[in-house]
């Protein structure tokens, strides 16, 4: 199977949909905050591995500590993932930061001010 095949992008989707499932509604931990969100998900065409994309709203404290909190829970919601989706194999998780969304703030931030300096020297 190829990376980018019709079934591993079906695969991918499945995954990212009951990984935001499960952190949403069954995870309790107190570290992981209501504002977690599963951004992209990549799973191995061998189905071995499941890198995960978490974004995190708040500042760079919090997301540690959702990483802290998603690490520890990797077991569980490794468990709870093979009993909703039925595949060969189920992935280990790697939970990984996505700082695109801040990055994507960030520079609409600085493009406004700019638009602004640049509006108010007309």
């Amino acid at each position: 199977m190829r990376k980018n095949s019709v079934k591993n992008t079906r695969i991918n989707g499945e995954v990212q949909r009951v990984l935001a499932e499960i952190i949403r509604e069954e995870i309790k931990d107190p570290r992981i905050p209501l504002l977690t969100s599963v951004v992209s998900v990549e799973v191995t065409p061998d189905l071995k591995v499941c890198k995960a994309y978490i974004s995190v709203y708040g500042d760079d404290e919090t997301a540690r500590k959702a990483l802290e909190g998603l690490n520890s829970a990797a077991g569980y919601i490794r468990k709870t993932l093979a009993h909703k989706i039925n595949l060969r194999n189920t992935p280990d998780i790697h939970f990984i930061m996505d700082q695109s969304i801040a990055y994507g703030v960030n520079m609409s931030h600085k493009i406004d001010e700019v638009m602004e300096g640049m509006s108010n020297d007309d």
